[in-house]
């Protein structure tokens, strides 16, 4: 109970307490005084009553203003309140909505570095293909470019397939595409050991002292200078099989080709 109820009740008790005890004066007056003393006793009384009646009259509006004053704050307070509640799920969702929109930019980010990323490993490897490396062939160490140093292997593959026609082919289109490669040796010699198994012996003897003149001193050049001969026997050109094998020794003397020429010398003899 509030203050302003606790006071109503408060004065509804006391004038009711006043009203029995001016009854009982009243009627003890009447009995001792006049008809018009009891009359302005009367009188009095009910002046006395009424403002009493006044009083808690005023008390009781008072007290409902208080509690309407207290519901409308009440009231007020709560609306208040709502609003702001309902203020703070408005910029909760907005929250959340940002967070979302946040949150999906970050994945695609994410997966865009990863793309990049991928594209630019993609984008190496396919430049380190095309950029020349460094290779080593009979202990030669050179640089080639990666479609130079595929086209030879493939030629090679061929010719150890004994396809020997076809790698022909290919080894003097490789020699054509790359006259200056550090393979070309190695081209001259396998092409010209092609052609000694087709029996295009001239032809072979040509590219294989191409090989000698190129780089005499390139591991294959003794090997070279002994099928030079051998494609001679072959052409029944014995009188030149020995001078070249005569070459052979006297120009590459602890070659094993050295060593095969002197046992064809001796055979020849």
């Amino acid at each position: 109970m509030n203050a302003a109820a606790s006071r109503v009740s408060f004065f509804a008790t006391r004038l009711a307490t006043a009203l029995a005890v001016l009854l009982l004066c009243t009627a003890a007056k009447a009995a001792l005084f006049e008809d018009d003393e009891a009359r302005k006793a009367i009188l009095d009384l009910r002046q006395r009553i009424e403002a009493m009646r006044s009083e808690a009259e005023q008390a009781r509006q008072a007290a409902g203003r208080t509690a309407s004053q207290e519901a409308a704050s009440l009231g007020k307070g709560q609306l208040e309140l709502h609003s702001q509640i309902e203020t703070l799920r408005a910029e909760l969702a907005g929250l959340r909505g940002v967070n979302e929109k946040l949150s999906k930019e970050l994945a695609d980010l994410q997966l865009q570095i990863r793309n990049d990323a991928q594209t630019r490993l993609s984008l190496e490897e396919r430049l380190a293909r095309l950029e020349p490396a460094k290779v080593t062939v009979d202990g030669i160490e050179f640089t080639a470019e990666s479609s130079e140093k595929r086209d030879f292997e493939a030629a090679l593959a061929v010719f150890r397939r004994g396809d020997f026609v076809a790698s022909q082919s290919q080894f003097v289109g490789f020699l054509g595409r790359y006259p200056a490669s550090g393979y070309a040796t190695q081209a001259l010699f396998w092409l010209g050991n092609a052609q000694y198994a087709t029996r295009d012996y001239k032809e072979a003897i040509a590219n294989f002292r191409a090989l000698i003149a190129r780089a005499p001193g390139h591991v294959r050049a003794p090997e070279a200078v002994l099928s030079v001969a051998n494609c001679q026997l072959e052409l029944k050109d014995a009188k030149g099989a020995r001078k070249t094998l005569a070459d052979l020794v006297k120009a590459y003397p602890q070659s094993e080709a050295a060593a095969a020429a002197k046992e064809r010398l001796a055979a020849l003899k």
